[in-house]
């Protein structure tokens, strides 16, 4: 069964790299009043707390189900990864747009533009600390993805800690070229509004990632289930058993990363004794077990769809 050691060191070396290329930020922001190096700060400030967000959901879905929590704590990633989101679009997505607007609107014509070396250098050791947490992630999701493409991946996705630090390390290298870009060219042309202009872009950036992953965790925190081809080879799995008649809905729902409930309402053939049906339903949940480890509750209701079936094999 997979588990979330992957991610969590993703995301671990994540926050270190964050914390240590954000106070860089600040300080060169500090030193030259670069709105896109402030932009930066915030991004990397928030990238911070957003893997220590996501380290808290790991640890809280791991939590073993209890009398309020039936079916465990799964469903705690989900919640947490959709408030990073948030806070990728509220705090680093909205503050960056605030910050590139506010110096656009306020900077005076023609003002000379600082001195960009402490930008250039900062750049250069966050590129180089960004750059080794983005091969980390990549890394890692590279190994949970296999042969699919990566936006297949990430629409089927169970585990959104696989993706959710790849693509906040993507937006960090985005938005460092960008901020290099503004400070660059605000410098070279003599036109501080550039700089201001990088900051926005870097805004947008993050909300367009805070989107995708929202849109993503909304699906897992409402009770998405398997998809279309598996459902079908599950039905498959279980009309394939000697003693099973028919197949009435099968009804399933991810409860965490690595655990799925799956409901299933058989008909067994007539004349079945109880121990032939007892025998039946552990030779059922062995075969989707094996085939599918994230199955961890299976329940088969064995008369209650007797109606549902007959209703639906009756001619129109």
């Amino acid at each position: 069964m997979a588990t979330h050691g992957g991610s969590k060191t993703a995301v671990v070396a994540a926050v270190v790299g964050n914390f240590i290329i954000a106070v860089i930020k600040f300080v060169a922001a500090g030193i030259t009043g670069s709105s896109a190096m402030i932009s930066e700060g915030i991004h990397s400030l928030v990238d911070t707390g957003n893997g220590g967000l996501l380290l808290l959901g790991i640890n809280r879905a791991k939590r073993p189900a209890d009398e309020e929590h039936p079916f465990g704590h799964g469903k705690a990633l989900y919640f947490w990864t959709l408030v990073v989101s948030v806070s990728i679009f509220g705090i680093g997505g909205g503050m960056s747009l605030y910050e590139g607007i506010s110096h656009i609107r306020h900077v005076a014509p023609g003002a000379p533009t600082s001195d960009p070396t402490a930008n250039y250098i900062v750049l250069g050791i966050a590129m180089l600390v960004e750059g080794y947490t983005f091969s980390v992630a990549l890394r890692e999701f590279l190994k949970v993805k296999g042969t699919k493409g990566a936006w297949e991946y990430i629409r089927g996705a169970k585990d959104p800690s696989t993706f959710t630090v790849l693509l906040e390390d993507s937006a960090a290298m985005a938005g460092l070229v960008f901020a290099f870009l503004g400070v660059f060219f605000g410098h070279l042309l003599g036109n501080p509004y550039l700089d201001g202009v990088a900051s926005v872009a870097i805004g947008a950036i993050l909300m367009g990632v805070a989107f995708v992953l929202a849109f993503e965790t909304k699906g897992l925190l409402l009770g998405e289930g398997v998809d279309p081809e598996t459902l079908a080879d599950i039905r498959r799995r279980v009309l394939g058993d000697p003693a099973v008649e028919g197949v009435g809905d099968i009804l399933t729902m991810y409860i965490g990363p690595y655990a799925l409930l799956v409901n299933l309402g058989v008909q067994f053939r007539g004349g079945s004794t109880t121990e032939e049906i007892h025998d039946a339903i552990g030779r059922i949940e062995a075969d989707l077990m094996g085939a599918y480890p994230a199955c961890t509750r299976i329940y088969i209701e064995a008369e209650s769809l007797r109606p549902a079936l007959a209703d639906a094999q009756a001619p129109a």
